[in-house]
Parts: structure tokens; C-alpha cells; sequence
């Protein structure tokens, strides 16, 4: 599993996968709603909006480049250059040009920001890399791949409970080497 799975599922859908296609409704319909909402300032003009960026997808996965940037970048551009066009056909763009361009405002982090992240990131994995390389996998499959405590217990063979001391005991662990 790459680092960007939404890249993944934009590929799967450029190969016309169905199932692909709902996996990435499922994980990116919520942040281009949220996207769409900020600019279009009108949830049922979002809604359809939200419909016709994922008509684009199905269409235009195979033009993904994942050399250019991470999938959910690509959706997010798509979703915004529809609202803007939207925008611009309500004839809007034309008196309050400078209104638009602030709601669009590019929200992407700055270097300084980027940079800060990228070194807490590291760390996290410093500290991953502390914890018994099952307690590690299991708290990963928690808390980013959103796996239930049965699914985790079963997967380890472990009881349920033991799951959930695990996973408490290696939060704690976490949270001391993040903190030192």
C-alpha cells in the first residue's frame, strides 16, 4: 500500500473499477463537499456540484499523474475549478471578482508549516519504531486504517481485551516519547 491511497483508487477508477470508484467517493465526498460548500456558499448548488466533480472522475481518472501531486490534491482542483466556473456562469465573477478570489484562497500549508509537519511526522515514526513491532501494527490499523478492536483482535489472535490494552498501553508509550 502506497503512502496515498486515494492515487490508488484514481487509478483503479481510470481502469473502469466500480467498486474502486465507490471506495473513493466514500473517502474523499466529504472534504470536496466541504471545498465546494466554502465557495459555492449554497448546499444544494454543492450537492450537484459534488455530483458533476465525481462525473469529471469517472471520465478523466486516466489524465492522474501521481508524479504531479497526491490524489486528493488532483480532486480538490477539479472540485474548485467547477465551482469557480460555476461562479462565473451566475455572472457573479464579473462585479465581485475580488470576493471570489478570497474564497478560493489557496489553503495549502506554507514551506514553514510544511516543514514543521514533516519533522513531527518523522517523529511519530521514531516513536512507532519504540513499540513491539505487533503493538505498532496494531495501533496503526486502529487509529489509520480505522480497524475495529474485533478486527484487530482477530488479525493478531489475541483476545479482545488484551487488544484494548495494547492499544491503550501503547498510546501512553507514545504520548511519553512524543513528550520527551
Amino acid at each position: 500500500m502506497t503512502d496515498d491511497p486515494i492515487a490508488d483508487l484514481l487509478n483503479r477508477t481510470a481502469a473502469q473499477d466500480r467498486a474502486a470508484f465507490r471506495s473513493l467517493y466514500t473517502a474523499a465526498s466529504a472534504k470536496l463537499m466541504g471545498v465546494l460548500l466554502r465557495i459555492l456558499q449554497n448546499r444544494s448548488e454543492a450537492e450537484d456540484a459534488l455530483q458533476e466533480v465525481f462525473t469529471r472522475v469517472w471520465l478523466r481518472a486516466g489524465r492522474y499523474d501521481a508524479s504531479k501531486g497526491r490524489g486528493m490534491t488532483w480532486l480538490i482542483a477539479i472540485a474548485r475549478n467547477l465551482a469557480i466556473d460555476r461562479i462565473r456562469a451566475r455572472g457573479e465573477a464579473t462585479s465581485d471578482d475580488e470576493d471570489a478570489m478570497h474564497a478560493v484562497a489557496d489553503t495549502t500549508p506554507r514551506a514553514e508549516t510544511r516543514l514543521i509537519a514533516a519533522g513531527e511526522a518523522r517523529r511519530i515514526n521514531e516513536c512507532f519504531d519504540t513499540l513491539e513491532p505487533d503493538r505498532a501494527e496494531a495501533l496503526r490499523g486502529a487509529y489509520l486504517a480505522g480497524l475495529s478492536y474485533i478486527d484487530l483482535a482477530a488479525r493478531h489472535a489475541v483476545p479482545i481485551n488484551t487488544m484494548r490494552t495494547w492499544l491503550r498501553r501503547s498510546l501512553l508509550r507514545l504520548k511519553e516519547c512524543m513528550e520527551a
